[in-house]
């Protein structure tokens, strides 16, 4: 494991803008990230965050607990609960619990109509 404790450390081990580590990393000191994702597998066991937030992620396969975005366009998203702006999936779009968004689509004709297995989609106005 990689411990981080100031963005000093952090950006020594940035080459070429990016920060590649084959190993589990902690930052121990508080930093506002302003990136845009791209990623094929994003697999997690343990994220401890205070606050998230997104703009734009792309993705192939995210699973997770809790998912707090403004726009989401994803392959395929598991998780317990969904509260972004907007919501693009590509066939398939599945949570244990609620789905709250300003509005889900499916990018392509053949999908599954998103599935809320305890709970509800709701869709929010603007300003909530």
């Amino acid at each position: 494991m990689k411990i981080y404790k100031t963005e000093a450390e952090l950006m020594k081990d940035v080459v070429n803008g990016s920060l590649v580590i084959e190993d589990s990393i902690t930052l121990k000191f508080n930093m506002t990230i302003r990136i845009n994702i791209t990623a094929w597998d994003i697999t997690a066991w343990d994220i401890t965050a205070r606050n998230i937030n997104a703009w734009d992620i792309n993705a192939r396969n995210i699973t997770a607990r809790d998912i707090n975005a403004g726009d989401i366009t994803a392959g395929d998203i598991t998780a317990w609960d969904i509260n972004a702006g907007n919501i693009l999936y590509y066939a398939f779009c599945c949570v244990y619990n609620s789905i709250l968004c300003l509005s889900i689509k499916a990018k392509r004709e053949k999908h599954q109509k998103p599935i809320c297995l305890d709970g509800k989609l709701k869709l929010k106005k603007a300003s909530q």
